[in-house]
């Protein structure tokens, strides 16, 4: 989980309880999964009897930071910077423990909070003084976006950014005694020149240490489907969809991935490893991982839910399990499954004519009539073998569909409206 670590952090570390803190920034009312490298270190640092910080950037989150970016960020309003910090808060508390009054409790900062009524003028003259043009321009971040082809450049707000997140950790080094700053692989630079500045103008040591930027075994990026991101908000990823992710990993990325997402020991991980690579097609590497991490993010009961609603496609399950699916995890189990759309007027019907005239689901009513004889046709996972069977309103689910199922793979939803 460490890619670079400055000379004496362990040491440092090794002498007794610190603070540590990593930087969230609020552009979005969720974390997704890509910021869980840096959540977990904290969580085991916490776990170490260290004090975790989380700083949220509701001032540097105005600004964004050019690290890893091609193109300015959209700049937010402090109202939509409130609701994120809200929603984040509430999500690191899956992870951390803010509330039960030890000594190393995790502790929410806002670095808006130490920002907003310090003038241009002063944090030109306090800080802005310590840092040369030089070691700025020196950066990798800087470096990269003066030397791309973007006609855009880079804006005087964006390379201040490394001098407000340096003055973070200043401030938290002196008003919360933390000598440690994490963050990803992209963050070495800023982190640095926040260790500088404290040198500078305290005469103090302060650390740094980074993980890596995590990609999957063909190179492509962490947490990112079709769809976009993985996010830990149910509302945006569906825990089904959650865990779906994990369970599709590769078996490359399956076993990297088993170290640096849950709290397993190392002699758990090393057997569950050695299991798998004896019988891979079990996946049971993929499925230690994603009960782990569903588990931690939603809970024992959504874990359990999302295996049910798992096995509806790909195992025995029943009308009753798929009854009790909320509509959006229904969506996502039968994501890309054909769709007809079908008038609440044209029900009751017979099940011959539902599915070859007043929907296409069999090309001919003998089609139908014979995989129905052959028990090859279920309504909503109960299986019809009567020719003659209705199909009515008691059949739709959610108040709107009905789950045909045609031979052992194939599906359709009837969208009743």
């Amino acid at each position: 989980m460490i890619q670079d670590i400055m000379p004496g952090t362990e040491e440092m570390l090794c002498k007794g309880p610190t603070a540590a803190y990593v930087g969230i920034d609020p552009t979005a009312d969720s974390l997704h999964i890509g910021h869980m490298v840096s959540i977990m270190i904290l969580k085991h640092f916490q776990r170490c009897g260290h004090k975790p910080l989380a700083l949220i950037g509701g001032a540097t989150g105005m600004i964004g930071d050019p690290s890893m970016k091609s193109q300015e960020r959209n700049l937010l309003d402090e109202e939509t910077l409130a609701h994120n910090v809200a929603c984040i808060k509430a999500q690191l508390g899956k992870f951390l423990d803010f509330d039960s009054g030890a000594d190393n409790c995790a502790e929410l900062v806002n670095n808006y909070d130490w920002m907003k009524d310090y003038s241009f003028l002063a944090f030109t003259r306090d800080i802005g003084k310590h840092i040369t043009v030089n070691y700025m321009m020196a950066k990798d971040s800087v470096k990269k976006r003066l030397s791309s082809e973007s006609r855009e450049g880079m804006s005087f707000t964006e390379f201040t950014y490394q001098l407000l997140q340096g003055y973070d950790f200043l401030y938290l080094y002196e008003h919360k005694g933390c000598t440690l700053q994490m963050g990803g692989a992209d963050q070495w630079g800023n982190i640095t020149t926040g260790s500088e500045l404290i040198r500078r103008i305290l005469g103090k040591e302060a650390y740094a240490l980074t993980c890596p930027l995590i990609t999957k075994a063909d190179g492509g990026k962490f947490g990112k489907t079709e769809k976009g991101n993985i996010w830990l908000d149910p509302e945006r990823t569906t825990p089904y969809q959650f865990y779906q992710f994990w369970l599709n990993v590769s078996d490359a990325d399956a076993e990297k991935y088993i170290k640096i997402f849950t709290l397993l020991d190392r002699e758990a991980i090393e057997a569950a490893i050695e299991e798998h690579r004896a019988d891979p097609g079990r996946r049971s590497l993929q499925k230690l991982l994603a009960r782990e991490v569903t588990v931690m993010v939603h809970g024992q009961q959504e874990y359990e839910n999302a295996v049910s609603a798992s096995q509806l496609l790909f195992g025995k399950s029943t009308s009753e399990q798929l009854r009790k699916l909320d509509e959006k995890t229904f969506l996502a189990v039968f994501d890309g499954v054909p769709t007809f759309e079908v008038g609440r007027g044209q029900l009751p019907a017979g099940i011959v004519d539902f599915l070859a005239v007043t929907t296409q689901v069999f090309p001919s009513k003998g089609e139908a009539r014979k995989m129905i004889q052959g028990g090859g046709v279920s309504i909503n996972k109960d299986k019809v073998t009567d020719p003659a069977a209705q199909v009515s309103e008691a059949d739709i689910l959610d108040g709107k569909y009905i789950l045909v199922q045609k031979g052992k793979k194939d599906y359709y939803i009837i969208l009743v409206k």
